[in-house]
């Protein structure tokens, strides 16, 4: 997503994170949520992905019962409470996978453009290990150039 700020759902999230469920966000933007905090969020990753591309899916996917969403909002105030926004399940089997393998998988693999939020709202740069670079953006732009010829 683009922002992380509505603070139910960051309370939410720590409650999740408490009870040992591990949670990986990539918020491109402005994110109020802090990870890493021992007995809080110490199961919540937060990365953004600042590439060639101004672009964040809105993908949700629950590991445990293998479902997934795709949203138009943010989860902010003003999307949830102000504004008609609009969330669905993936429902084809074909199209989670795409969605699981080619989008979430290479966004959380990425080390070329991401950068990793600390427990003080501070982010570092990933940096690839020795020629292993992996940019999620370059890598779905072959793949699309690829699908097209």
């Amino acid at each position: 997503m683009n922002a992380l700020l509505e603070p139910e759902i960051i309370a939410a999230l720590y409650e999740a994170s408490m009870a040992g469920v591990q949670v990986d966000l990539i918020v491109r933007g402005v994110c109020a949520l802090r990870p890493g905090i021992p007995g809080l969020s110490d199961n919540i990753r937060v990365r953004s992905i600042i590439g060639r591309f101004l672009e964040h899916h809105r993908v949700f996917y629950f590991q445990s019962s293998n479902d997934v969403f795709l949203s138009s909002a943010d989860w902010m105030d003003r999307n949830f409470f102000r504004r008609i926004e609009v969330c669905f399940p993936v429902l084809d089997d074909k199209l989670k996978k795409r969605v699981i393998d080619e989008s979430l998988k290479a966004y959380l693999a990425d080390n070329v453009h991401a950068w990793e939020m600390d427990g003080d709202g501070r982010y570092k740069r990933r940096t690839p290990e020795r020629g292993k670079g992996m940019s999620a953006q370059a890598a779905l732009l072959e793949k699309l150039a690829s699908s097209a010829s």
